[in-house]
């Protein structure tokens, strides 16, 4: 499979992806891994990736889509991909049309996950994450509880509420999901190859997408 998938902060972006590649080995790729992974091989696009984020500054959009050029050409893409949360912006969206064009890939559709807000915000303001920056294991005080003395079940360091995952903060991240990358919704109906789905188990919502992978095929 060759997607995108959309969603607002909460709406389970990162677990469908997840889901997704167990079912036929296409690779999950968001902006922030493929980031990582560039400073972290010491690539050039890397290096002048890490002057912005060792700055605090956000990484311009030529490099994160000279990145993306490079990480799309790569094996384990062969197989196919899921671009997790990007691009998040119409300018992205333009710049990655010309980029799948260039190489000669054509994806199969892009996916917008619907959820209520009452829904992401319950989702967030309960989500718990390992201190741990080998293990980062993502909890959920209701469905899903670290141990009773808040630590994580997989290494034992301390889990706690990010920062921006207060309903405070959440209300903000969702105003500019809402201003920055909600148009792309629009942007890609334009297009013809947007898909909805109303999200609220993500194994099910995985199940109604690899359906209709397999009707348009």
């Amino acid at each position: 499979m060759k997607i995108i998938l959309l969603g607002a902060p909460g709406a389970g972006k990162g677990t469908v992806a997840r889901l997704l590649t167990e079912t036929d080995g296409s690779v999950q790729i968001s902006t922030g891994d493929i980031l990582r992974a560039s400073v972290r091989e010491g690539t050039e696009l890397g290096k002048q990736a890490r002057g912005y984020m060792d700055r605090g500054e956000l990484v311009p959009d030529s490099l994160i889509m000279g990145i993306m050029k490079i990480r799309l050409q790569e094996e384990d893409c062969k197989k196919g991909f899921i671009l997790d949360g990007f691009p998040r912006t119409i300018p992205q969206a333009v710049e990655l049309e010309k980029i799948l064009e260039t190489l000669g890939i054509k994806l199969d559709f892009v996916v917008n996950l619907e959820v209520p807000r009452e829904v992401i915000l319950d989702r967030l303001t309960t989500r718990r994450t390992c201190l741990s920056p080998e293990c980062q294991e993502i909890y959920n005080v209701k469905s899903n509880p670290p141990t009773t003395d808040d630590k994580c079940k997989k290494c034992g360091s301390p889990v706690m509420q990010r920062d921006d995952e207060t309903e405070e903060a959440i209300i903000r991240r969702l105003s500019t999901y809402t201003q920055k990358t909600s148009p792309l919704i629009g942007f890609y109906q334009r297009e013809g190859i947007l898909k909805n789905f109303v999200s609220l188990d993500s194994k099910e919502t995985v199940g109604k997408i690899r359906e209709a992978l397999n009707k348009d095929r």
